[in-house]
């Protein structure tokens, strides 16, 4: 699927903000299926990566989202490790991030602030471009899997749902966001 007309080129994206690249996990399949009380399927394997091939309009090649027609403009979701090492603080607890079945995860800015607008990130391999449309709100398994307030803690910082607007590849490691305006930087505690 190409972009769209309102597609951004990269050179309109004028802010640099050097981050990390902390996390990638592709999940061949759901694992939270039917209610919380029965438990996760199991993981097939290990669903961390130290690269993924994203392809234009579809999304992370192997992921479970990808060319899920169901999930027009949500096929990749992008969080802020700060932002989920505060959820640990609030509710007391060490986060495994994973829990949380996000794809890209991003340490140095506030993800949140990437609703509604065009970015990239480039680790290496070329600049991805992405758009950023709704925030990607906890589910009520948060509770179950996370622990006991961690759906309403994950509110306004369960990460961003997007889709790429390019092919291309990231890997973990120090990445250049581009984004049309100023993005908050996140500092680590």
């Amino acid at each position: 699927m190409a972009p769209g007309p309102d597609a951004v080129t990269h050179a309109a994206l004028g802010h640099v903000t050097h981050v990390e690249v902390a996390m990638l996990q592709v999940s061949r399949r759901h694992r939270y299926e039917g209610r919380p009380a029965d438990g996760a399927l199991p993981v097939d394997g290990d669903e961390l990566r130290d690269r993924v091939e994203l392809r234009a309009g579809l999304g992370i090649v192997g992921d479970r989202y990808f060319a899920a027609r169901a999930h027009v403009h949500a096929s990749v979701t992008v969080i802020g490790l700060e932002a989920l090492e505060d959820v640990g603080r609030t509710l007391g607890i060490e986060l495994d991030p994973t829990r949380t079945r996000r794809n890209v995860y991003l340490r140095g800015v506030d993800v949140e602030a990437l609703r509604g607008e065009p970015f990239s990130v480039d680790s290496g391999h070329g600049p991805v471009l992405f758009r950023g449309y709704r925030p990607a709100n906890p589910c009520a398994w948060m509770d179950h899997e996370i622990a006991p307030g961690a759906f309403r803690a994950m509110r306004g910082r369960g990460g961003v749902r997007c889709d790429p607007e390019s092919d291309g590849v990231l890997a973990l490691g120090p990445a250049v966001l581009r984004t049309a305006r100023p993005v908050p930087v996140m500092e680590s505690r």
